[in-house]
């Protein structure tokens, strides 16, 4: 049996830094500091609860970040 891959980390960065932000800007932030997988979602959205290292998700309204979650 092969070895057990050790899992990626997560970038060390405030999420809720980029709260206020517009969607643009922050998602080229976010992937700048090193989040692999940048997700923004319309307030409301329906979505998978699994969560994956190196993703932020981006609740956006108006063109702004209004919440923002790890995984």
């Amino acid at each position: 049996m092969g070895p057990i891959p050790t899992p990626h980390r997560q970038p060390e960065d405030a999420p809720e830094s980029y709260v206020g932000l517009d969607s643009e800007s922050a998602g080229r932030r976010a992937r700048e500091r090193g989040w692999t997988t940048v997700r923004a979602l319309p307030p409301g959205s329906i979505i998978t609860m699994e969560f994956v290292v190196g993703r932020l998700n981006f609740e956006v309204e108006e063109g702004r970040v209004i919440r923002c979650w790890l995984g």
